[in-house]
């Protein structure tokens, strides 16, 4: 931070003081000191980042400062003021007053958050009239309508009318905002407002942030495990652990160096996009906050940490008093002039086998019609995948990409006849998976697993770990009771779990600990080949960055083919041999990691590619604005599926004809009019960039 910026923050309107904060909660086992001595500052016009790994206490904190903790909460010390209101001494009276008008939480889970019951225009129109002086019906719905084209809602008077469960998970997030943002608060508290979402909605949700703070001056406090999202937009980041805070200060200063080892270590768990760069997870994992330990929290695993660490009570230590950079480190002078060592990938020499799957012309439609289909002539189903061919080869990992509602998570469970085909055929070994017999089909399901996005759903709530391992086992082997029991204990051991779990139930672990069981369920009869449909999407980025190397392990050590589903495109940099990008149910470009990752490329690929941030926020580069959303699967437009939407739209021809999916020599494939030229061309020369 330059001293003109510092000197204009030092200007600017203080909001929100958190001073040594400290809150505890009472749970059966005793006391948990969830936050400790924790202070931050927000000012208007101003986005303040707030990171650190799961368990940190950074939603704890969101709750405290607007009075939402739990009754088994409490603050046990330290002061939060807004606007030079002490809000810990505030009257009921006082914070109903402040709550949704002048200070706006939105919090992580918009299907959680939102009512069910009542249609989202419903829900804004119930904030605005409990909060502001609204003349009459006909004014609330000029406001309604107004905050969700805002937040960049199509169609503002349908969407008020309906309910949540009818709109995508991006559509939810922005109505949710939309409430928060219906009385102009002063301060908004965003939590993982950005967890879930593709990269294209996430880009156009933190476009809608940046403005916001520029347009109503607010000020913001941005809660996310996305570090590549801080950098994107915020002006101040803070790192919280277990509790404490470890670092502060401007982002461009703290991310280009990083004055503790626990920032270090976040920045290297980070994968990024065209960095080569392995990603190093963080040993170890954050301690029970029942008993705290002696000295540095965080130096059990800690690189720098020494015998002092352990012992003495650490402070925040200033790096940089002109910026306001500080960090609670005993050696954070050390940590500055020894960055962490982050090697390169190193590649991998997995050559593929034989096609162990191969999908032709492969197509899944829902609503058909049933036995109305042949008398109802206008009647269109949903095309979740439409004619779809791909292969996938023994040791093989393929990562499939795409926005949501694209047909990606279809397209995996209809591979694993979890949906029955409409048109087309999947074989599997050189068999039709529809002409299995029962014992065929039986040896089909123990070769090929699936891993969901959400772990707590698909692990069964009523088994234990031990149960949940040897269920597979029971079901697809011979082994004996005491050998499922060891082999139990050895893929807990694989996937980086210690035995002292088996005999828990999922409810006990951790998101991330619950993935691993996940995967270790996947991997426990030796499949040939597992679907990943979007493994580490919720996960904080060092349970992501072991759950990565970890995949990659198991990958070469049995030999297993992925298919990798996620939106993230550097996941699928990290692991992947091949890529299919998808759009609207359609594969539209087909390559190597390296042909996907660089030019030519179908112009959606390069749209998903600019919509990635990165940890640089020096890096200014031209992010594509795709506009709208993807368009409806029951009736998607004539020609090229993306010509509705494409910046590089060249005319009638994008209208009218459906380019097919053409191979370059080199097994390149892209579905596109433009030539390879046209494709490569600077985005300042032909895109309509923003």
């Amino acid at each position: 931070m330059s001293m003109e910026t510092q000197s204009r923050r030092s200007d600017q309107e203080q909001l929100l003081r958190v001073d040594s904060l400290d809150v505890e909660f009472e749970v059966i086992d005793g006391t948990i000191h969830a936050l400790r001595d924790v202070s931050l500052d927000v000012s208007k016009g101003e986005i303040v980042g707030l990171a650190g790994e799961s368990g940190s206490g950074k939603s704890t904190l969101a709750l405290a400062v607007v009075r939402y903790l739990d009754a088994n909460g409490w603050v046990d010390g330290g002061s939060i003021t807004f606007q030079g209101l002490d809000l810990l001494s505030a009257s009921k009276e006082e914070l109903q007053s402040i709550r949704g008008k002048r200070i706006a939480h939105v919090a992580q889970n918009p299907a959680r958050s939102l009512n069910p019951s009542m249609t989202i225009g419903a829900q804004i129109r119930e904030t605005i009239e409990l909060h502001q002086d609204i003349d009459g019906d006909e004014e609330a719905t000029r406001r309604v309508q107004e905050v969700l084209t805002q937040v960049n809602l199509p169609n503002p008077e349908l969407i008020a009318e309906r309910y949540p469960h009818e709109l995508s998970g991006g559509q939810q997030q922005r109505a949710l905002l939309a409430i928060g943002l219906s009385c102009n608060p002063d301060l908004l508290i965003l939590d993982e407002p950005t967890t879930g979402l593709d990269v294209t909605t996430q880009a156009k949700f933190l476009d809608l942030v940046d403005d916001l703070k520029s347009e109503y001056d607010a000020g913001i406090l941005l809660i996310t495990h996305n570090l590549g999202v801080i950098s994107d937009i915020a002006d101040r980041v803070n790192i919280l652990y277990a509790g404490e805070m470890l670092e502060s200060g401007p982002v461009e200063e703290v991310f280009a160096s990083p004055a503790n080892p626990y920032t270090q270590a976040l920045l290297a768990t980070t994968p990024e996009i065209g960095k080569n760069k392995e990603v190093k997870p963080i040993p170890g994992r954050i301690p029970e906050l029942d008993s705290i330990p002696d000295g540095c929290i965080f130096a059990d695993r800690c690189e720098f940490a020494t015998e002092e660490c352990h012992t003495t009570d650490v402070g925040m230590e200033t790096v940089d008093a002109a910026t306001d950079h500080s960090s609670r480190c005993l050696h954070w002078e050390d940590v500055l002039e020894n960055p962490i060592d982050v090697p390169e990938e190193s590649t991998t020499d997995r050559t593929p086998g034989n096609t162990i799957l191969s999908i032709n012309d492969l197509s899944k439609y829902y609503d058909e019609g049933g036995f109305l289909k042949n008398l109802v002539t206008d009647h269109k189903p949903v095309k979740a995948v439409n004619d779809v061919s791909l292969d996938i080869r023994e040791g093989e990992a393929v990562g499939l990409v795409g926005e949501s509602g694209c047909g990606k998570s279809t397209l995996g469970r209809t591979l694993l006849k979890l949906h029955d085909v409409t048109n087309g055929s999947i074989e599997y070994d050189g068999k039709d998976i529809d002409a299995l017999s029962k014992r065929e089909l039986n040896e089909f399901r123990s070769e090929c697993q699936i891993i969901f996005q959400d772990p707590e759903a698909s692990l069964n709530p009523n088994r234990t770990v031990r149960e949940i391992l040897e269920r597979p086992l029971k079901l697809f082997t011979d082994l004996s009771r005491q050998d499922r029991r060891e082999r139990a204990v050895e893929l807990l051991d694989q996937v980086n779990l210690g035995a002292d779990i088996i005999d828990k139930k999922p409810h006990e672990l951790s998101g991330g600990q619950q993935q691993r069981i996940a995967i270790a369920r996947a991997f426990a009869a030796n499949p040939s080949l597992i679907v990943l449909d979007e493994p580490v999407s919720s996960l904080d980025v060092s349970v992501q960055a072991s759950i990565l190397n970890l995949l990659e392990d198991l990958c070469e050590e049995y030999n297993t083919s992925y298919l990798l589903i996620s939106h993230d495109l550097s996941v699928i940099e990290a692991i992947c041999d091949r890529v299919a990008v998808m759009y609207l149910g359609k594969i539209i470009e087909t390559g190597s990691t390296t042909q996907i990752f660089e030019p030519p490329y179908h112009p959606y690929t390069r749209a998903l590619l600019s919509s990635i941030p990165t940890l640089d926020p020096n890096d200014k580069k031209t992010r594509i604005h795709l506009e709208g959303d993807v368009p409806a699967a029951r009736d998607p437009p004539d020609g090229c599926s993306f010509h509705t939407r494409c910046p590089q739209k060249i005319g009638e021809v994008c209208e009218s004809d459906e380019p097919g999916l053409e191979e370059s020599a080199d097994g390149h494939c892209i579905s596109c009019h433009l030539t390879d030229e046209e494709m490569s061309d600077p985005l300042d020369t032909n895109l309509d960039s923003g």
